[in-house]
């Protein structure tokens, strides 16, 4: 069993570097299920509605975290769990590192807090591998303004918190190099998804 998890601020690429990593994974075995955080369920994608809404600009830091974490509790023990016990590799668009970048770095919520909060909703979950494109916060916002018809809620907040978010992986990565492999979302896509290729490939002992 294997947990991947992507990481990254606004327009970094993820999206397509797990496209390419999830084709290539299913040329290997065909016990590879993808999903996203918040979401991956039918509970979970209606809290991503209410999450990502734009006309919610009342909501509270304190209202995301628990949202996030139903959505992520559900997550959790409806698939990814399930689906880990059978083998399976199981790679998720962000999951908790999220919680403590945004949330935590983002917003200021005691970080101490937020990590209690995650691991009751995970059962203690975390990833074998967490990938994080890494990119200058003014070029992210760029490319997402770019398809102004996926602006949410999260991308809508101001630049200094975005740049905050960005600081806060960094800092997460620093704390856990076995864990995270950090990439350059810059440099080509090939060679971002080579990275990627041969940091898994190891991981599942090729």
């Amino acid at each position: 069993m294997t947990f991947i998890t992507f990481e990254g601020i606004e327009g970094s690429g993820k999206t397509t570097q797990i496209r390419l990593l999830l084709a290539w994974l299913k040329e290997r075995t065909p016990q590879v299920l993808l999903t996203r955080e918040p979401g991956g369920t039918a509970i979970g994608e209606q809290i991503r509605t209410i999450l990502l809404n734009p006309d919610n600009t009342a909501m509270t830091p304190e209202a995301e975290i628990l949202l996030f974490s139903a959505a992520r509790a559900q997550i959790v023990r409806e698939v990814i769990r399930p689906r880990l016990e059978e083998g399976w590799i199981v790679i998720c668009d962000r999951f908790a590192d999220s919680t403590l970048a945004y949330q935590g770095f983002g917003h200021g919520l005691p970080l101490d807090d937020l990590r209690h909060i995650t691991a009751f909703a995970t059962g203690g979950l975390w990833p074998d591998l967490t990938i994080y494109l890494d990119l200058d916060v003014e070029i992210g916002l760029q490319r997402k303004a770019a398809t102004p018809e996926e602006w949410n809620r999260m991308e809508a907040q101001a630049i200094d918190f975005h740049r905050r978010v960005r600081e806060g992986y960094l800092h997460l990565a620093k704390q856990e190099p076995d864990r995270w492999l950090v990439l350059d979302a810059t440099q080509p896509v090939e060679v971002i998804q080579a990275r990627i290729r041969a940091r898994v490939s190891a991981l599942l002992g090729d």
